[in-house]
């Protein structure tokens, strides 16, 4: 789950990380109350989306006045903003942050992720922060330093002390930056997040060492034990997929493929995605439907797959343990009764009752492409896909 930058923020201040102040406005004259309030020279103005880049958008502007600010606001809110992170998709502005300007010195990176190969958290930082921070984690890996964190002994002193010394920080500079370190590490942890950033942690021309942004994603696995964080989420930053997807319970995350993807199996589903790669497709989507794959969970199945308007043909590929082929067969019969599909259905089913499974699909007045093997499926759906014009 992602969340906004004010969220992140707000996160950040109660863990004790230094943050700009400032406050977040929908409307033009919340956004002059804000700039009044803060009775600074230097105001920024910040769309809120999920997305980076917003800078090099257009999407945050830098003013000296509370009228500048909220013209800035007028510009911004009820607009759409596209970046190099959204995939070309428009992102509604529908708040912006508005916060006190800061004389910057220095800029450096810091994020926390969970680096799976080494089974442990790591904290990592650059001295090059700022946008250029992806290109140059490409161009000069060296810059930054990784720290992997101990799940027993946590972030050590020696630690905090390296990773201030390679941002090049001494004296109370460095002081801070370890506790920020710790700070963050603490949030991480505590409240199951799969990423903390900050970028640009800057140190100010005072000495002061501040988060100018933030981003925090959180393990939506874990959100069960966070239901206090539940409130942060956008329900307008969501796909429209995913939100039937999560009311009844199916796992769905969207892709940019042309091929839909329905399954019974997060593995199953792993691999089936994997195949169409292989012969030369792009999965749509990771849809798991679950065990039981009834008429309604297969109907919400199309639903979901259908609204993506990239979606060239589905490929619906159920392995019949528990469940046997020929009730998951009356099922996609039942649920194509009731949802409007007008692109190509690849299908393949096998295991309990398979062969009664294609016979009842066969019979059906309904134009299924049935495939017996795995790889047959994967052939005809990408085959499927770029007839009717996707692109592989």
């Amino acid at each position: 789950m992602k969340i906004h930058e004010y969220q992140a923020k707000e996160l950040f201040a109660k863990y004790k990380v230094p943050v700009p102040r400032g406050d977040i406005a929908s409307t033009v004259e919340k956004a002059r109350s804000v700039a009044e309030w803060l009775g600074s020279d230097k105001i920024v103005v910040k769309a809120q989306v999920h997305a980076g880049g917003r800078g090099a958008a257009g999407g945050v502007k830098i003013v000296g006045d509370p009228d500048a600010a909220a013209e800035v606001a007028r510009n911004l809110l009820g607009k759409e903003l596209v970046t190099y992170q959204t995939g070309g998709t428009a992102k509604k502005i529908r708040t912006v942050l508005v916060e006190e300007g800061i004389q910057i010195d220095r800029e450096f990176y810091v994020s926390m992720i969970t680096d799976r190969a080494a089974a442990m958290n790591a904290i990592m930082v650059s001295r090059e922060g700022g946008m250029e921070i992806e290109k140059d984690a490409v161009d000069h890996p060296d810059r930054i330093l990784i720290e992997h964190i101990h799940p027993v002994t946590g972030l050590m002193p020696f630690q905090q002390r390296k990773l201030a010394a390679v941002l090049g920080l001494t004296g109370n500079a460095a002081k801070s930056a370890m506790q920020i370190f710790a700070n963050i590490v603490r949030l991480y942890t505590e409240l199951d997040a799969s990423l903390v950033e900050i970028n640009p942690l800057v140190l100010t021309r005072e000495g002061f060492l501040t988060a100018l942004d933030g981003k925090i994603n959180f393990d939506e696995n874990a959100l069960y034990r966070h239901e206090e964080l539940m409130v942060l989420k956008d329900p307008y930053a969501m796909d429209p997929g995913e939100k039937i997807a999560e009311a009844f319970g199916l796992n769905y995350i969207r892709l940019d493929g042309t091929v839909g993807c329905m399954v019974n199996g997060a593995g199953l589903a792993m691999a089936t995605m994997d195949i169409i790669k292989h012969y030369g497709g792009n999965p749509a989507n990771f849809l798991d439907i679950g065990g039981s794959a009834d008429a309604d969970r297969v109907a919400k199945g199309f639903e979901i797959i259908v609204s993506d308007p990239n979606v060239k043909a589905i490929m619906i590929n159920i392995f019949g343990g528990i469940v046997r082929c020929d009730r998951v067969a009356r099922g996609i019969i039942d649920a194509l009764n009731t949802v409007d599909v007008h692109i190509p259905v690849v299908v393949r089913l096998k295991g309990t009752n398979w062969e009664e499974a294609e016979k009842l699909l066969n019979e059906s007045p309904l134009d299924f492409i049935v495939a017996h093997t795995l790889s047959e499926a994967a052939q005809k759906a990408v085959e499927a896909a770029e007839t009717a014009g996707g692109a592989v």
